[in-house]
């Protein structure tokens, strides 16, 4: 596995390198785990990265040991008047309704990839009670079905035992993340798939990040 890049944050935006710095040195100290496969990633240009979800620990920590600027999605609620919708405006994330097919969201992030940037998005669209892959929704499949960009499964490991849904913080719980070989459009999509196309695609995405293993782990 290659060593992380030294200082990739010279390239970002200030508050989002910044905020990818604290991030990444956080990580390596308090939930130091294996990260792997980050030669997988595209050295430039639009490409989709994505995750299972089982905690809110994964968005920061995906984000923080990939040496590009990402965008992301975030609820709308929290872009509330003060210091946190500045701070969501100046990393970049993109609002979504949470209970909603939000076609503008959709929209920013079509446009978004179009425009160069890469993504992280995730699959299952919700949290996963207890670290088991769950079902991949169809917008991820839509996304990229209209795009063609590259996507990069990735799996992280132990991030729902590191931080529960019920708020338990445990440092120290190593966080394995894994980034797969990318996917090509002709991996993912199916156009005679029809009127289930962008649901095969999230399903060929999903499966993909499903093969992704857990490193083995010693702690030293």
């Amino acid at each position: 596995m290659p060593a992380r890049e030294a200082f990739a944050q010279v390239r970002m935006q200030p508050l989002y390198g910044f905020c990818h710095y604290v991030l990444n040195c956080t990580q390596e100290a308090i939930f130091r785990g294996e990260v792997i496969g980050l030669e997988n990633l595209p050295a430039d240009g639009a490409f989709l990265l994505a995750a299972n979800h089982a905690s809110h620990l994964d968005p920061p920590f995906i984000g923080a040991v990939i040496p590009h600027q990402m965008a992301f999605f975030a609820r709308k609620s929290l872009w509330k008047p003060g210091l946190g919708a500045w701070w969501m405006d100046g990393v970049g994330a993109i609002p979504v309704e949470r209970d909603s097919a939000d076609l503008a969201a959709i929209k920013r992030v079509i446009a978004t990839l179009r425009g160069g940037r890469p993504i992280v998005l995730f699959p299952e669209g919700t949290r996963s009670p207890d670290g088991q892959l769950q079902p991949a929704k169809p917008g991820v499949g839509m996304i990229v079905g209209k795009t063609q960009v590259p996507v990069v499964p990735c799996r992280i490991f132990n991030s729902h035992l590191a931080l529960n849904r019920h708020g338990g913080l445990r440092p120290g719980t190593p966080i394995h993340i894994v980034f797969g070989r990318p996917l090509s459009p002709a991996d993912y999509d199916r156009p005679s798939d029809g009127k289930e196309r962008y649901q095969r695609i999230s399903e060929r995405i999903m499966a993909a990040i499903s093969r992704l293993s857990e490193p083995a782990f010693e702690v030293i």
